[in-house]
């Protein structure tokens, strides 16, 4: 296929070089024995203006030429500069010109333009034209267009049929090397385009693969300054690939300073990282050495991963397997306490209605079935978090439920001082257990209300959380300006019987996470000593 790119290269190299030859033999090297000054003058200006005219016509056609039109368009090209120099030797003597060269270029563009047997075909005609050339002007058969066969026939015949065969060869030697030459030019040009396409469709996919997958990341070059810096590695640090470029590692994650050391060798490991929203995360990473050639080590590669999530979620399945083992249990071991509790405190009754017990040992019984009735509380409260009843779920309307728990809760004395702000849609509605619901709600408000000293606010705000895949959900928080907790007792605020409160059984929050599990939610705490607890709640939205 002919490249339009070097046909108009052609055309404008053929119009410099007809331009110089011209005007070179116009002015300084008009020359003839029987074509006069004049004459040959005149000739090649209308030859220079037709040669100009064809020219720019051809670079017309060419913008809009089709591979047809364009193949068909270098055939006149090359046609047109056999005839040019054809009629430049003839005005300029003939077998004295020293034009005959031009018909090399001729040859030469047409082994680059078309193919190796176009060279060959271009050179026979140039030895056609230029031995019929001096084979006419050496019988006179060009006299009556000026050219004198005087010139041809004092050097003779063997020398004119030398000058043919010295040219004949010249040409056709040309032709082969040129067309070897092209040849080769094309097949290299045309595996470099092969390379070309195919390193520019592995640039496209790897940059879609680097910039789509999963995982941060990012290399560094042997300064331990940053060079690749994928999408991902942006969420997770928050810092955009322009701002990390040729910033130091461990300046754009901090927590990889302890590692400096093995970056250019192939390990993993974990640290902490501060998000851009502040959050703390657990990251992890695997480096490894990026080689040169040589296998020198010219930096390294890092994959990031963020565990935050996979560890909490491991956390919460280790706790929910051992407190559903210890529940299991437990819930077995409550069962067989309260079969004996129950005589004890029947028989201590029995014991009491005796006419021959006294006012002291009255006090004492009264003790015995005090405590015995607040163990069998606690007992069918345990039971209770240990095994709670099949939720049967129904819309509920979020708003309401507060609403109503607000209204029942005003008269509690745990209440006083402390506003309930209801921030939640009236229409957000949720697939939930009716009582379950009101228990949850109710111990969290009564817990926000203890944590609060002298007076405080509970803001309850929620909304709708569209997912792409499954149903949606509804995220409830519950914010409080109490006194809040530590890290520790945070970390263990869903153990049963931990609690922080004098008086408390330490079954309240573990019996709600244990209600919103089995409602098909999911439960949150953070708190800070001084400044408050936030809970949220992620429960089923209304399909």
């Amino acid at each position: 296929m002919i490249e339009k790119k070097k046909v108009f290269w052609f055309i404008l190299l053929r119009l410099l070089v007809v331009s110089v030859f011209l005007v070179t033999t116009l002015y300084l090297d008009v020359h003839t024995y029987d074509v006069s000054g004049e004459v040959a003058g005149r000739v090649l200006a209308r030859l220079l203006g037709a040669t100009y005219l064809f020219s720019l016509l051809s670079l017309v056609v060419l913008r809009k030429a089709s591979a047809r039109t364009t193949r068909t368009l270098t055939h006149l090209q090359i046609v047109w500069d056999l005839i040019l120099v054809t009629v430049l030797i003839l005005v300029s003597g003939g077998v004295t010109s020293h034009y005959a060269f031009l018909y090399f270029l001729s040859i030469i563009s047409a082994s680059v333009l078309l193919a190796r047997s176009q060279a060959y075909y271009t050179a026979s005609l140039c030895v056609i034209f230029y031995g019929a050339i001096l084979d006419f002007q050496y019988y006179g058969k060009l006299a009556p267009l000026g050219l004198s066969p005087y010139p041809a026939q004092q050097w003779g015949a063997e020398y004119l049929f030398y000058l043919i065969f010295l040219h004949c060869a010249s040409f056709f030697l040309t032709a082969f090397l040129a067309g070897h030459l092209a040849e080769r030019a094309r097949v290299s040009e045309s595996a470099l385009q092969e390379k070309a396409i195919d390193y520019e469709e592995l640039e496209r996919l790897n940059s879609c693969i680097v910039s789509t997958i999963d995982s941060g990341l990012l290399t560094i070059n042997v300064s331990g300054r940053i060079r690749v810096f994928n999408r991902y590695a942006e969420l997770l640090t928050g810092v955009s690939q322009q701002d990390a470029y040729d910033r130091p590692l461990s300046e754009v994650l901090p927590g990889c300073a302890g590692f400096e050391s093995s970056f250019f060798e192939s390990g993993q490991g974990e640290f902490q990282h501060k998000g851009p929203d502040g959050s703390e995360l657990l990251l992890s990473y695997k480096s490894v050495p990026l080689l040169d050639k040589d296998g020198a080590p010219v930096g390294a590669i890092f994959d990031l991963h963020d565990l935050t999530e996979l560890k909490r979620m491991a956390a919460e399945l280790k706790r929910a397997d051992r407190l559903a083992a210890l529940g299991e249990l437990s819930a077995r071991m409550a069962h067989e306490i309260r079969n004996p509790l129950a005589a004890i405190s029947g028989s201590v009754q029995l014991v009491a209605l005796r006419p021959w017990v006294d006012e002291k040992d009255q006090r004492l019984f009264s003790i015995i079935l005090r405590e015995t009735d607040r163990l069998d509380c606690l007992l069918r409260d345990f039971l209770f978090y240990a095994r709670p009843n099949q939720p049967a779920k129904v819309a509920l309307n979020l708003h309401r439920v507060i609403g109503d728990l607000c209204a029942l809760l005003a008269t509690d004395p745990r209440m006083e001082g402390v506003e309930v702000d209801n921030q939640l849609p009236a229409d957000l509605v949720v697939q939930f257990d009716k009582d379950q619901c009101t228990q949850v709600f109710w111990n969290l408000l009564v817990n926000a209300a203890e944590a609060i000293t002298g007076g405080g606010r509970i803001c309850i705000d929620g909304a709708l959380v569209k997912e792409d895949a499954g149903p949606g959900e509804v995220r409830i928080s519950i914010r409080d300006t109490g006194s809040g907790m530590s890290q520790d007792d945070l970390r263990r605020v869903f153990e049963p019987f931990f609690t922080t409160k004098k008086g408390g059984t330490g079954l309240g929050l573990a019996t709600v996470y244990r209600i919103v599990e089995t409602n098909g939610g999911r439960m949150t705490i953070n708190s800070s000593k001084g400044k408050g607890t936030t809970v949220t709640l992620y429960l089923p939205a209304l399909c």
